[in-house]
């Protein structure tokens, strides 16, 4: 069973997913960070110079991963730590199968297993926890 919120984008036209995609991650942050709809989110601004701090940017990964049914690599978080990269990652190495015109070549083609990737992540956060 696919998560409401892939659901919904897959509904979309292609042209519109995107957008759409933006507008759920927005989300997330704007209650994270307790925006009303008012304010607006720097979509190229890093997450530190938000004023997030690793726990709510965890708090923030856990959430879209729920939301998105997927997993997100902590590692790709603050490797690419700002709104705009963040959707451009879920979009080309995440939500394949949403956005398959945006698929990164080197997301298939990079030879590093799941498995490995999940043993960076896991390590990764607990860096970041201590």
């Amino acid at each position: 069973m696919t998560a409401p919120t892939v659901e919904a984008l897959l509904a979309l036209p292609a042209s519109e997913r995107a957008d759409a995609l933006e507008a759920t991650v927005v989300a997330e942050f704007r209650a994270a960070m307790l925006m009303d709809e008012t304010e607006t989110l720097p979509l190229d601004k890093a997450f530190f110079e938000l004023g997030l701090t690793s726990l709510r940017i965890t708090d923030i990964k856990r959430r879209l991963e729920a939301a998105l049914d997927c997993e997100i690599s902590a590692n790709a978080l603050f490797n690419r730590p700002t709104v705009r990269e963040l959707v451009a990652y879920l979009m080309s190495d995440v939500l394949v199968e949403v956005f398959p015109a945006a698929a990164s070549p080197s997301a298939a083609a990079s030879g590093v297993s799941a498995s490995d990737k999940a043993l960076v992540d896991d390590l990764l956060q607990d860096l970041y926890r201590a």
